[in-house]
């Protein structure tokens, strides 16, 4: 393909349930391979779908999340909100995994907690700085 992928979006809201990883997954595959995302990379932003449907729907403020993904030729960002008081920080605490560590950090190029309001931003490069 010739040119630059353009940037897709899409915000998902998940409840808990069998269905939040598989949904989520999808959207975050499609808008992936949308953007020309590296196979390798595509395996990462799938890992973090994983783990914010594994984790996040008890961190959501009435039970629900709101996954906000932007994808284009330079990355994929995943905005997690709809979070309860401290949903943010609780729910990168959750991805830690005894023997391997925090997933969504070991994955992720950046990791931003924010609190106004309460949501976790993830980044994942498709490319390596050049410098």
């Amino acid at each position: 393909m010739s040119g630059e992928a353009p940037t897709t979006e899409a915000t998902v809201i998940v409840r808990r349930g069998p269905l939040v990883g598989p949904v989520l997954s999808a959207v975050v595959a499609m808008l992936a391979a949308r953007a020309d995302c590296p196979v390798d990379r595509l395996d990462d932003a799938l890992l973090l779908a994983d783990a914010i449907a594994a984790h996040g729907p008890d961190q959501g403020a009435d039970g629900r999340l709101r996954v906000h993904i932007t994808a284009s030729s330079e990355g994929l960002e995943l905005q997690v909100g709809d979070l309860r008081d401290g949903g943010g920080a609780a729910l990168l605490e959750a991805a830690s995994l005894p023997g391997v560590g925090n997933v969504l950090e070991r994955v992720a190029d950046t990791v931003e907690v924010a609190e106004e309001p309460d949501e976790l931003r993830l980044r994942l490069a498709f490319a390596p700085p050049i410098g």
